[in-house]
C-alpha cells in the first residue's frame, strides 16, 4: 500500500464516526489522513463506538479514547502487510494530528462557523444522523458541526451504509445533496483489481480522500 502524500491545505478536517455499519472505513480513513499529516478534529457517537466494538473488536472509552491504539488496530480479517505497516505509522503520529471532542460537547471549535476548516466527513453516517442533519435539528456535536459546514458552504461528505433505502432516507439524501452535501455511499467498486477485503475498503476510502482533496494512491484507478 502506498503512503498518502502530504496535502498543502492549512485548515483542519473534521471527521465524525456514527453508528452505521462500516467502522473499518472510518479507521482506515483516519490512518491515511494522519499519514498525510492532516490536522483532524474527531468526534464519535456512542453508537459509533458500539459498532467499532462489534465489527472491529476494539472498545473505546468515549470520555478519553485511546486513539493511538485505535489507529494501530488492524482487523483480524486483514491479511495485508501494507495495512499493518500503515496502522503502526498512524499510531505513532496520532498525538500530533488528532484533536478529540466529545459528541455532546458544544463548547468545541467545530461547533462554530468562525472556526475555519477545509471539510467534514461523517463516516460511516447512520440514518438518524442523516435525518438530523437534513432537518437542521442537531441533537449532538456531530450534527451541529455538519450544519456548520452546510451554512458556511464548506464541503460536507456523508458516507451512508444502508440497504435497502426507504423513501424517507432517499428524501433526506436528496435534501442534503440539494443543500450542497456530497453523498458518498459505501459502495465499493470491483473494477480495480480486487484481491482481498482490504482492496474493497481502500476503494471507498480513496473516493473519500478524493473528495477531501487529499492526494492518494491507495487504489488502482481506472485507466491507470
Amino acid at each position: 500500500m502506498s503512503q498518502v502524500p502530504a496535502n498543502s491545505s492549512s485548515h483542519p478536517l473534521v471527521v465524525a464516526i456514527t453508528g452505521a455499519s462500516g467502522a473499518v472505513y472510518a479507521v482506515r480513513l483516519l490512518q491515511l489522513l494522519t499519514q498525510a499529516d492532516r490536522e483532524i478534529h474527531l468526534t464519535i457517537s456512542p453508537s459509533g463506538a458500539a459498532v467499532i466494538l462489534q465489527e472491529l473488536g476494539f472498545q473505546l472509552d468515549l470520555s478519553q479514547p485511546d486513539l493511538q491504539r485505535l489507529l494501530g488496530h488492524v482487523a483480524s480479517w486483514s491479511t495485508s502487510a501494507g495495512v499493518s505497516d500503515l496502522a503502526n505509522r498512524a499510531a505513532e503520529s496520532v498525538s500530533g494530528c488528532v484533536h478529540y471532542h466529545r459528541y455532546d460537547d458544544y463548547m468545541t471549535p467545530i461547533a462554530s462557523g468562525s472556526f475555519q476548516t477545509s471539510a467534514m466527513v461523517v463516516c460511516p453516517c447512520s440514518g438518524s444522523t442523516l435525518s438530523g442533519i437534513a432537518r437542521a435539528a442537531s441533537s449532538n456535536l456531530i450534527q451541529r458541526a455538519a450544519e456548520v459546514h452546510l451554512k458556511e458552504q464548506r464541503k460536507l461528505v456523508l458516507v451512508p451504509r444502508e440497504t435497502p433505502l426507504s423513501v424517507l432516507q432517499l428524501e433526506n439524501m436528496h435534501r442534503l445533496a440539494a443543500s450542497g452535501a456530497v453523498l458518498l455511499p459505501a459502495m465499493p467498486g470491483w473494477y480495480h483489481g480486487v484481491s482481498d477485503l482490504d482492496s474493497l475498503v481502500d476503494f471507498v476510502v480513496s473516493r473519500i480522500l478524493d473528495q477531501l482533496s487529499v492526494d492518494n494512491e491507495v487504489m488502482h484507478r481506472w485507466g491507470g
